[in-house]
C-alpha cells in the first residue's frame, strides 16, 4: 500500500517529543487514517492506498507502551492475523509511546526483519517503515524528501509480498514512484511537508 522499504540512517528531527504522549488508541487509529488520507493519498506517496482506504482492508494496531521484545512479539501477533484473515490486506503497527529516537527505531527494524526470516515469513510479508524522524542515506536532515516516509507516530507497515507483486505488474515503472515522490516533497519543501503531517494530528 505504501512506499517500500529504503535505506536510511538516524536523524533528528524531534518532531515526535512535540506530540501528544498520552493518546487514546482510537484517536492514535485516528489521526493514522488521516495522514494516510491527507499526505500518503493527497500527496500520491503510494498509487494503491485509497483502494484500501475505502475497502476498509487495513488493520491498525496500536501498541501503548512496548520494549523491543514486546513489539517483535506484536509484530508476529500481526503476521499471524494476517495468515487467518484474507480480508485484511495490510496491517499498520503503531507505537506511540515508544521507539521514538530513531537511532532505536532502527534497531527494533533489525530485529524485526530478523524475526520475519526466522518465523519463515520472508517472501511472505515485506516491512515498510515510518517514523517522525525519518531520515534517508545520504540526504541531508532537512531534505523534503525525508517526508515521505516521515508519519506522525513510529510504526512498522506489514505488507503482503503476493499483493505487491499483482499491483506492481499492472502499474507501468513502478520503480519510479520513490523518484515521483521525493520530487513531489522538495518542490513544496520542507516547511510544507512538514505542516502538511503535523496537521493530521
Amino acid at each position: 500500500m505504501l512506499q517500500p522499504v529504503l535505506a536510511f540512517l538516524p536523524g533528528k528531527d524531534s518532531s515526535f517529543a512535540a506530540m501528544n504522549m498520552q493518546p487514546d488508541k482510537q484517536k492514535v487509529i485516528e489521526q493514522t487514517l488521516n495522514w494516510i488520507r491527507e499526505v500518503v493519498i493527497k500527496c500520491n506517496f503510494c498509487p494503491f492506498a485509497a483502494k484500501e482506504v475505502k475497502r476498509n482492508s487495513i488493520h491498525y494496531e496500536v501498541i501503548m507502551q512496548a520494549d523491543r521484545n514486546a513489539a517483535v512479539e506484536a509484530f508476529l501477533r500481526e503476521c499471524k492475523r494476517l495468515d487467518a484473515d484474507a480480508a485484511i490486506e495490510t496491517t499498520l503497527l503503531i507505537f506511540p509511546q515508544s521507539f521514538g529516537g530513531f537511532k532505536e527505531y532502527l534497531e527494533l527494524v533489525k530485529f524485526v526483519e530478523r524475526a520475519v526470516r526466522k518465523n519463515g515469513y520472508e517472501g511472505v510479508y515485506q516491512v515498510a517503515t515510518f517514523h517522525p524522524d525519518y531520515f534517508f542515506a545520504g540526504a541531508p536532515m532537512d531534505d523534503a524528501a525525508n517526508f515521505t516516509n516521515r508519519s506522525i507516530y513510529p510504526m512498522l507497515h506489514i505488507l503482503r509480498e503476493s499483493s505487491i507483486e499483482a499491483v506492481l505488474e499492472k502499474y507501468a515503472e513502478p520503480e519510479r514512484i520513490p523518484e515521483a515522490n521525493m520530487r513531489f516533497a522538495r518542490e513544496h519543501g520542507a516547511a510544507y511537508m512538514k505542516m502538511l503531517r503535523d496537521s493530521c494530528l
